[in-house]
């Protein structure tokens, strides 16, 4: 007698561990650049983070075409969105 082996079933995707405690987990970076554009306006922006997608021309289109190819001022929007929800929770 043969015995037939059991059908194979799909195993579910593993789920990514929560993230609790990080403010930036489910944030897009298109969140991130529209709230730092509407609390420090885009030549604040300019002025925290010197990089042309903010100063010449801005837009959010063109600001996350260049921060997701360029880690390094993604980093730096990041602490800086960071920072501002620091300030939005000490002032409020």
């Amino acid at each position: 007698m043969s015995e037939s082996s059991p059908p194979h079933q799909a195993l579910p995707a593993p789920q990514p561990p929560a993230q609790p405690r990080n403010p930036l987990h489910g944030v897009t970076l298109e969140t991130m650049v529209t709230a730092l554009a509407d609390f420090y306006g885009w030549d604040g922006l300019a002025q925290r983070i010197p990089v042309r997608c903010f100063a010449l021309d801005p837009s959010v289109k063109s600001s996350l075409k260049f921060l997701r190819k360029t880690p390094w001022a993604r980093e730096k929007v990041e602490g800086l969105y960071l920072f501002m929800l620091r300030e939005i929770r000490r002032k409020g």
